[in-house]
């Protein structure tokens, strides 16, 4: 009940809000490119100690980002050079504000912090590599305990409140562990798949 309830509450302001970016001339690879940009912004301000401004940018940022799939799907501009770009630069905007609050630390000292990010970065990357690399074997994976969406909002709601080692901890935590479910998801595909051609 509460998942159909918030799929139709978010259709029902996503739908008005494509229409009128149709309506604007606005292409998916706009977008895309706008959220880019917005979220390698974050990364300056928080490289200058301002992380709340970041943290607010980065959530704009990453929500037109968002939106870019949707506008292609709803008006038919679907490709796959938009797909590639759009999965490219997300990897960016995400890296330019880590990369951000680490400069922030390191002005600062604070060692806890930068390890933090770093282990935060290797977990973002690594959770797009595996599922990039197992989908280009011809594996899904789908699975995720923290994907991009939420690793944005955790980061995001972190700098907005200045609680940025708790929520640099939870990304660096649950997104190697993100990396490591999909590997071991991957894992049980294929040996399903091998039991498979086995029993054939």
């Amino acid at each position: 009940m509460l998942p159909d309830l918030r799929r139709t509450l978010l259709k029902s302001w996503l739908d008005p809000a494509l229409r009128a970016l149709a309506r604007a001339g606005v292409t998916p690879n706009m977008l895309t490119l706008a959220g880019a940009l917005l979220c390698a912004g974050a990364g300056a301000l928080a490289a200058m100690g301002l992380l709340a401004a970041a943290g607010w940018l980065s959530l704009l940022g990453s929500g037109l980002d968002m939106l870019d799939g949707a506008l292609a799907r709803a008006t038919n501009q679907a490709t796959r050079f938009g797909a590639l770009l759009d999965s490219t630069l997300d990897r960016y905007g995400e890296a330019f504000l880590l990369g951000g609050v680490f400069l922030s630390a390191s002005g600062q000292g604070a060692v806890e912090e930068q390890t933090l990010v770093l282990l935060a970065l290797l977990g973002s990357l690594m959770v797009s590599y595996v599922k990039a690399r197992a989908e280009g074997l011809g594996y899904s994976c789908d699975v995720g305990l923290l994907t991009r969406p939420e690793r944005v909002v955790v980061l995001g709601v972190g700098l907005i409140t200045g609680l940025v080692v708790p929520a640099l901890a939870i990304v660096a935590v649950l997104a190697n562990l993100t990396a490591v479910q999909r590997l071991l998801h991957v894992w049980h595909e294929a040996r399903r798949e091998e039991d498979g051609n086995r029993q054939a």
